[in-house]
């Protein structure tokens, strides 16, 4: 029996902070160390930072990024490690995992598949490592084997799956079964989106038990470089069993998880079956390395934790804490000091302002009080606080910015919620700035704007004349002005421009109104796991949502919803996933959501569905200008990170006007 304690590791990084990655790196193989592990897989690129975009290509850092690799070579005597770099070999940037071996470095594998879409652009950087190629890259006077290889460290062998590298039909782990490797590693940059950890483990569990291997993965954690938001959750399994399983949206900045596997019993079962075909050829590219493995005892395995993760509201938790995690880090990042929200009393930003106390109380419970203001780097100012209310208080500062059209009951919704989450409360009231700028330019045009001519204008401008005071709220603190906007608005242009739209980061953007509706109802009646509830919201909850920019008397009487403006939220949420995540055409998205909405009538559906397609291409540029956000499924819109489109079009005109003839057929009774 050859058992071989082993972990995988967890770490918040930064692009660019070499000082801060190595150390976090130096104190995984220490902790390690002292949990007497002997294989740690560690993230990749995590010397760099997976997000440095076109800064790979800078000389500078790829040779940083291997002075680093070969101090954190010195750190690991007596143990194997792996950690991931970029890496410059013959005109060509490659994708690398480094296996570091008692203190010396062993050799280099590329990535044989890139990540090229969604978020991913690996291959404007990087080059794909072919299979079964080798190499040698010297440096100074060494020589480190590099490519398709595997290491036979003392008759134990180990390869890599590196990320994308697990996602595809033929993986290479499959070669490297065939190749008799015991253990593989897979250090990876995958960031979250709903329900895709299920996939990781599934892909882990399964590649364990038809490779005949342990399974090391390893995982970046946290708000790495502004857009997108890393889970963690390191997973180990053996023989097709999952060992361990890290938790996920931890707000530390290391974390390990660890398990004993039995390389002979992997042996045997592999043996046993029938299928299995190992190749004579095997010892091509097997880098044979002296090691001494030390003697472990059988015990019996820890039981997997049982978590948020195994109950009933997953999407939920997920939605709560990776965006609470974003927030955190992006302040903490960006030396920030706090968060400023212009509080509506509706959805949007009532959620923006609960998901920023909730990273409050999340880094205060993991951290304690002083652990949190610490790791703001803000101890001077943050001496006095004295718990997480007064925290709050001072870094989430809530404004409801009023006209003669604002109600008494977003008032008071905006107020409630403020105070519930124990936020700093202002009431500004705008309507003088609104009448001022209404009076210049009706004294520059010589006329009156009426809400029959000029009902956009009239709108707009009280949106945009709330852009400069909040605004100058967030520079007297030093904080980050948030952006309120939804997914759903952002696909219609729904949203004014240098208004709304003012601030720096938009955490809501990558996500549904309809979706966010329902979260905000349950965080009311329940909320995450070892959190309170927010009862305050019910405020919030019991209002149809509205900007409140325009009076009943310029809509017949009736006031102002967004689903009048627009159509319901949860049919405009079915369009654009048919028309941009599906790439349907106008008559297809009509007839794929037909069915679903019989009570609107298809004549009323039409209407709907070429409204979206014209507000869509109309409003791409207003995508383009949208403050980043957090990518949080695979419907984003963020045409600098997922969804692109042109700023210019022919607007779908021929394919409206083939929904507008088939419209046209229907008889009256199926259209309502």
């Amino acid at each position: 029996m050859k058992l071989i304690k082993v972990a995988a590791a967890v770490l918040n990084q930064t692009p660019f902070d070499w000082d801060g990655n190595q150390a976090r790196i130096v104190e995984a193989i220490r902790r390690a160390r002292a949990d007497e592990v002997t294989v740690l897989c560690l993230p990749e690129m995590a010397i760099t930072g997976y997000g440095c975009e076109d800064a790979f290509f800078a000389p500078g850092l790829q040779e940083t990024a291997f002075a680093v690799l070969e101090a954190i070579a010195a750190e690991t005597a007596g143990m194997v490690v792996s950690v991931g770099l970029p890496l410059y070999f013959e005109k060509a940037l490659y994708n690398a995992g480094a296996l570091l071996v008692d203190g010396k470095i062993a050799g280099f594998v590329g990535k044989r598949f890139l990540a090229g879409d969604g978020i991913h652009y690996e291959p404007r950087w990087f080059k794909e490592w072919p299979a079964g190629e080798r190499d040698v890259i010297e440096r100074g006077d060494h020589r480190y084997p590099l490519g398709d290889i595997l290491f036979d460290i003392d008759n134990v062998r180990i390869g890599f799956e590196i990320c994308e590298d697990a996602w595809v039909a033929n993986r290479p782990g499959a070669d490297l079964a065939l190749r008799g490797v015991d253990i593989i590693l897979n250090p990876s940059a995958s960031h979250f989106a709903f329900g895709k950890f299920a996939v990781r483990q599934r892909f882990v569990v399964e590649g364990s038990r038809a490779f005949g291997v342990a399974y090391l993965y390893a995982n970046l954690l946290g708000n790495e470089a502004g857009r997108v938001i890393y889970d963690g959750g390191a997973l180990i399994a053996s023989g097709g069993e999952l060992l361990a399983r890290g938790r996920r949206f931890g707000f530390g900045d290391v974390e390990l998880v660890t398990a004993v596997i039995d390389v002979e019993g992997n042996r045997r079962e592999q043996a046993r079956r029938g299928s299995h075909r190992p190749r004579h050829d095997a010892e091509a590219g097997v880098v044979e390395l002296p090691f001494t493995w030390p003697a472990r005892k059988p015990a019996a395995p820890p039981a997997l934790v049982k978590s948020w993760e195994d109950g009933d509201h997953v999407k939920e938790e997920e939605f709560a804490r990776s965006v609470a995690l974003g927030l955190w880090d992006y302040m903490r990042k960006s030396r920030s000091c706090g968060y400023v929200v212009s509080i509506s009393g509706g959805a949007d930003s009532a959620a923006c302002a609960v998901l920023i106390a909730m990273a409050y109380e999340l880094a205060v419970a993991e951290h304690g009080l002083p652990g949190a203001i610490a790791r703001l780097g803000q101890g001077a100012r943050l001496a006095d606080v004295a718990d997480v209310g007064e925290l709050t208080r001072r870094l989430l500062t809530c404004a409801y910015q009023s006209t003669e059209h604002s109600g008494p009951v977003t008032l008071r919704a905006a107020e409630e919620v403020t105070r519930a989450l124990g936020a700093t409360w202002h009431k500004l009231d705008v309507d003088a700035l609104v009448k001022g700028y209404v009076a210049v330019v009706e004294g520059a045009l010589g006329r009156r704007l009426t809400w029959e001519r000029d009902d956009v204008t009239l709108q707009n401008i009280q949106a945009r004349a709330r852009s400069p005071g909040i605004w100058m709220i967030a520079n007297i603190h030093g904080a980050l002005l948030v952006t309120t906007s939804n997914r759903s608005e952002a696909a219609v242009g729904y949203a004014t421009m240098d208004g709304d739209t003012s601030g720096g980061l938009a955490p809501l953007a990558g996500i549904d109104k309809t979706f966010l509706r329902h979260w905000l109802r349950w965080v009311e009646a329940t909320g995450p796991a070892g959190l309170r509830p927010v009862p305050a919201l019910s405020f919030v909850n019991a209002q149809q949502p509205t900007a409140e920019l325009r009076p009943a008397s310029a809509a017949g009487g009736e006031a102002q919803t967004d689903e009048k403006d627009l159509m319901p939220y949860d049919v405009l949420e079915a369009v654009e996933d048919a028309a941009i995540r599906d790439k349907r055409m106008p008559l297809e998205v009509l007839q794929e959501v037909q069915p679903r909405f019989p009570q609107h009538g298809a004549r009323q559906l039409a209407v709907w569905v070429e409204r979206f397609f014209r507000m869509w291409c109309r409003n791409q540029w207003k995508r383009e200008r949208f403050a980043p956000s957090f990518h949080v499924d695979d419907k984003n819109l963020d045409p600098r990170s997922w969804c692109r489109f042109p700023i210019l079009s022919g607007g779908y005109e021929r394919e409206l006007a083939e929904l507008r003839a088939y419209a046209a057929t229907l008889p009256p009774e199926a259209g309502g």
